[in-house]
Formats: structure tokens, C-alpha cells, sequence
């Protein structure tokens, strides 16, 4: 086997055991389960569509996928051919929904992640209780959630991060957040392993530089190292109350 073969088997199973720790450390998936990707056709979101696929022994639940990619007026750099022949290769159904963010702008506002952000969420939470899905499955990672509780700690006062597993009240779905243990870095290796960095989808729009700089913040402080940022993680869910969990 080549090099680079044993580097994608490597990936692969890290990727697989971590996915499967988180679904088990927050319950993250139960027997019977009809769980919608968000694919945002990133290396993310494409990344989850395979381990969800792939760990189902690991798992040992048994449950449903299809994925959701959403389309915008503002953002078409996307080859969804390549995303749908990939997803179906691992078994998983690729639908699309188009959304025109721009167009929903009110007078005088304008465009931003956060709108974009929303109206994807809106989109997502519709077609999951139309279709009748109970689980939506996002692709943050390990460095989404540790930045998100120091940048809301910093900017807002308040001990909260995103949650790995999220129940909305007022709908019948909930969130879950399965690469919840894995480094963004260790997404990286396993996306270029497969081939799925050469044809990952990217917005051309804009990037958080606030993110970035709570990014550049945690590296300095944690000297870049995983084990740093999963005692982070551990400590957010120790205790009576996990910051984690909504």
C-alpha cells in the first residue's frame, strides 16, 4: 500500500472513533433516528456525511440519512454533480433547495454571514419537519466550539458555546454536532486523504475575522495542542450543568 494509502486509513480511523465517541458521550443518535446532513459541500459537512456512513458498526444504532445541500443567489462556485456522486457513493441521498438570501434582504441591510447563516438555519429546520426528519447533523468541529465559548466569554460575558446536541422547543428536531471531538487539522488530513480538498465548496463571500483572531488567541495559549483544547472541551461539560448540551 502506498503512502498516501496509508495515510487515508489512518485518517479514516480516526475520523470514525472520534465520531462514534461523540455520538456516545452526548447520545447524539438513537435507534430510529431520520437524520438530515447539512451539506454545505465544504470539507466539514462532506467529512460527517462519510464517518455518519461509515461508523454505523462503531455506532451500533441504526438509523436514516440524506443530505441537504442549499443553494443561494449569491453563491454558485459549488459542483453539486461531484457532492451528489460522492454522497452516493456512501449511500446517502443528496436533495437541493434553493434560497435567495440576497433577495430577502430588507432595504438598507446589507449582506452578511450571519443573514446567510440564518436563512440556511430556516431552511434546514423546514424542510427536517416537512420531510419528517428529527435529527439535523451540522459539520462544526472541536475549534468552532472551543472559539465560539472564548469569543461569547470575551465579547458577551456569558458562559455558553454551540451545543453538541441541541433540542428545539418548538419543533420536533433536534441539532447534533457529531465531530464535536475532532480538530479542524485532523479534517484537513482526512479531506486531502480522499480527494475531498481538490473539490470541497467554498464561499467566495467573506470569512469571520473576529473567528480568526479568537483562532490565532487559542494557539498561542494552548501551544496548538489538541490535548489542550479537549480538557477545554472537558471542562465545558463537567459539572451539574454541561455548557454543551441545550
Amino acid at each position: 500500500m502506498s503512502g498516501r494509502g496509508l495515510k487515508a486509513m489512518d485518517s479514516r480511523t480516526k475520523i470514525l472513533k472520534l465520531v462514534a465517541k461523540a455520538v456516545r458521550d452526548w447520545n447524539l443518535i438513537e435507534d430510529g433516528d431520520r437524520i438530515l446532513i447539512a451539506a454545505s459541500g465544504g470539507k466539514d459537512s462532506t467529512s460527517l456525511a462519510y464517518a455518519l456512513s461509515a461508523a454505523r458498526r462503531m455506532i451500533g444504532k441504526s438509523y436514516e440519512l440524506e443530505a441537504l445541500h442549499i443553494s443561494s443567489d449569491f453563491s454558485s462556485n459549488c459542483d453539486k454533480s461531484v457532492l451528489a456522486d460522492r454522497m452516493a457513493s456512501w449511500g446517502i441521498p443528496l436533495r437541493d433547495v434553493f434560497v435567495p438570501v440576497v433577495e430577502r434582504l430588507k432595504p438598507g441591510r446589507e449582506m452578511n454571514c450571519y443573514w446567510c447563516s440564518t436563512q440556511r438555519r430556516t431552511e434546514l429546520l423546514k424542510y427536517a419537519c416537512e420531510k419528517g426528519f428529527n435529527k439535523i447533523a451540522l459539520g462544526h468541529h472541536m475549534d468552532d466550539i472551543v472559539e465560539t465559548f472564548f469569543m461569547n466569554m470575551m465579547d458577551k460575558g456569558a458562559l455558553r458555546s454551540m451545543p453538541v446536541r441541541l433540542a428545539y422547543k418548538k419543533y420536533p428536531v433536534s441539532i447534533i454536532r457529531p465531530l464535536a471531538w475532532l480538530e479542524e487539522r485532523e479534517i484537513i488530513e482526512f479531506a486531502d486523504a480522499e480527494g475531498i480538498l481538490k473539490t470541497s465548496c467554498t464561499c467566495s463571500y467573506g470569512s469571520n475575522s473576529a473567528r480568526k483572531t479568537m483562532r490565532a488567541r487559542i494557539k498561542e495559549f494552548t501551544g496548538a495542542s489538541g490535548t489542550a483544547k479537549r480538557r477545554i472541551m472537558q471542562a465545558m461539560t463537567s459539572g451539574e450543568h454541561s455548557l454543551l448540551e441545550e
